[in-house]
């Protein structure tokens, strides 16, 4: 069977599909589908009906999340998340590849990645270059729903991973570790609005948008690529760092990227902008349309 791309952390459309080939998806290989898109774009669980990768199961990032918070796809409880993914039949033993089908190639399935991860899970992976880049290359598609036998999963929440508000409060003064934004630059500056909100970032913060680690067919740039980009931000991968974005999903692939490149202990702050800009003192809300405007 061919080696997978980049480490385990990332698998290829190659392996994946002879492991699909092979009969090997099951108990101890689940293949999700992360796929979320805005509601009145794309229907994301109606087209995984139509087409999916064969054996898939659909993971819907709007089931598994917390529904209490007012903000937008926040961590779920270790225990609804444990039952969500063992519904899937994912065990403590399942080796999880996710992958979404969104047009850049990689959307979403970060997210879901990092969430199995902050939930203790070591064997996740992301498809390198997405459903688009496996439906290029000719891999196999399906319309058949499969029915996975349930799972026993035990989740624990690894803190290391995660970032509160007030955690990032804090940070603002004592700067205990790097803060890395990764929306368009325009969204981090301030000039342009963010969904609706006024935009801006967190003081200290660096901008790397995300998209800078995608290559232009949508795989995951090379190491040696990924580390430059850090470089150039001088952002130090031997010291502590927090992403960033608007709703704690695309801050997922700093922290993908920076697993590639040794670093496996990226936390992500999962209220991001969303809740930052609800929250946090006008001074903690650097815009340079604000600053203009004075």
């Amino acid at each position: 069977m061919a080696r997978q791309a980049l480490g385990r952390a990332l698998v290829t459309a190659k392996w994946l599909s002879e492991a699909v080939q092979a009969g090997r998806v099951g108990a101890s290989l689940r293949v999700l589908d992360a796929s979320w898109y805005p509601p009145q774009e794309r229907n994301a669980r109606q087209e995984f009906k139509e087409r999916h990768i064969p054996g898939a199961s659909f993971f819907d990032i709007e089931e598994c999340r917390d529904q209490s918070s007012p903000y937008d796809f926040m961590l779920p409880s270790e225990s609804h998340f444990a039952d969500y993914v063992g519904r899937l039949g994912v065990s403590n033993d399942t080796h999880v590849v996710v992958y979404d089908g969104d047009e850049l190639g990689t959307f979403y399935a970060p997210r879901a990645w990092w969430m199995f991860r902050a939930f203790g899970h070591k064997e996740v992976s992301v498809l390198n270059g997405g459903f688009k880049n496996w439906v290029k290359e000719g891999h196999p598609v399906t319309a058949e729903v499969s029915q996975p036998s349930p799972a026993v999963f035990k989740a624990k929440l690894n803190r290391v991973l995660l970032k509160t508000f007030e955690e990032m409060m804090q940070n603002v003064g004592s700067l205990q570790f790097q803060v890395v934004d990764s929306r368009p630059e325009g969204r981090f500056r301030g000039t342009e609005l963010d969904q609706g909100l006024e935009s801006g970032h967190i003081p200290g913060a660096v901008n790397i948008p995300f998209r800078s680690f995608l290559t232009e067919t949508g795989h995951e740039k090379s190491i040696e690529e990924i580390q430059q980009i850090f470089r150039e931000k001088k952002v130090d991968l031997s010291k502590p760092l927090t992403a960033t974005c608007r709703k704690g999903v695309t801050a997922c692939h700093i922290a993908l990227a920076a697993y590639l490149c040794g670093k496996r202990d990226v936390a992500v702050y999962d209220g991001s902008w969303s809740e930052w800009f609800h929250r946090a003192p006008p001074r903690y809300k650097v815009s340079e349309l604000k600053r203009n405007k004075a």
